[in-house]
């Protein structure tokens, strides 16, 4: 492993998550591919994905990072929406 690998928490866990939504939802260009891919089903697997850890979580966490955890999921969510109705995010 390299030097400036990220280091494996749970912050990271969840950047990775909302990472992969944020293209999901076609809010970035897939950096392999340069180009914007919108797919729903897989941003709303993600978003359940990141609800589930927020459920089991709940109790066990740092005040940070269920605030991080708290404000990543509804994020995502209101975007989710926003996109799902053919707004503007």
């Amino acid at each position: 492993m390299s030097s400036d690998a990220l280091p494996v928490s749970f912050s990271t866990l969840i950047l990775s998550l909302a990472s992969s939504t944020v293209l999901a939802l076609g809010l970035e260009k897939n950096p392999h591919t340069g180009a914007v891919e919108k797919d729903l089903e897989v941003a709303r697997f993600n978003i359940d994905m990141l609800t589930i850890l927020k459920s089991k979580t709940k109790g066990n966490l740092t005040p940070d990072e269920q605030h991080f955890l708290d404000s990543v999921v509804s994020d995502l969510q209101m975007k989710f929406v926003s996109i799902s109705k053919g707004e503007q995010a």
